[in-house]
C-alpha cells in the first residue's frame, strides 16, 4: 500500500533506524558518533518514563523507508520567563533534501510546540551549514549569533 511521504512520531521499532540516521548526522557535522546503545537510550527518553520530554519525529517515504528525523524538547528561557521548544536535531539523508521533507519535519516540530502551548521553537546549526541556513531563512526563522560550549562533568 503506497502513501505520500509523511512525518510521524517515531515508534519503538524505529529507534534502530533513528540511531543510524543520528550516526549519519554526526558524521555530516563532523562530530563524535553516538554511543552504540543509542536506541536503548532513546527508548528510555521517549517511552520508558511516565512524562517523556523528548519528542522524535521521522520522515517516511511511501515505501516505508525512514530518511530523516527531528528531535525536540521543552526548555526554559530565564530572560523571557517562559518555556520554548528546543529542536536538537533535524536531519535528512543526502538525496532527500530539497523535496519538501524538511518543511514537513519543521511543520511537525512547530505542531509539537503548539500542542505543548509553546510559542517559539529555537535551534542551532553549524556556521558552515549554508544549505541549512538558507532553508531556515526561507521559513522565516531569524538567526542569533552565539557560540555553543560543552563541559564534560566527571561522575
Amino acid at each position: 500500500m503506497s502513501h505520500a511521504p509523511l512525518v510521524r512520531h517515531a515508534g519503538r521499532a524505529d529507534l534502530g533506524t533513528v540511531a543510524a540516521l543520528a550516526a549519519r548526522h554526526a558524521e555530516y557535522e563532523q562530530a563524535a558518533l553516538p554511543p552504540d546503545d543509542l536506541p536503548d537510550r532513546l527508548a528510555a527518553l521517549l517511552f520508558d518514563t511516565p512524562a517523556p520530554r523528548l519528542r522524535c519525529l521521522v520522515a517516511e517515504l511511501p515505501d516505508g523507508e525512514l530518511v530523516g528525523y527531528a528531535t525536540c524538547a521543552p526548555e526554559l528561557s530565564t530572560w523571557e520567563g517562559r518555556e520554548y521548544l528546543h529542536m536538537d536535531c533535524l536531519f535528512l539523508l543526502p538525496g532527500h533534501r530539497g523535496l519538501g521533507l524538511g518543511v514537513l519535519l519543521m511543520d511537525a516540530v512547530t505542531a509539537e510546540a503548539r500542542a505543548l502551548g509553546l510559542t517559539e521553537v529555537q535551534w542551532q546549526t553549524p556556521t558552515w551549514n549554508d544549505g541549512a541556513m538558507r532553508f531556515y531563512d526561507r521559513l522565516g526563522a531569524r538567526a542569533r549569533q552565539k557560540v555553543r560550549y560543552s563541559l564534560p562533568v566527571a561522575p
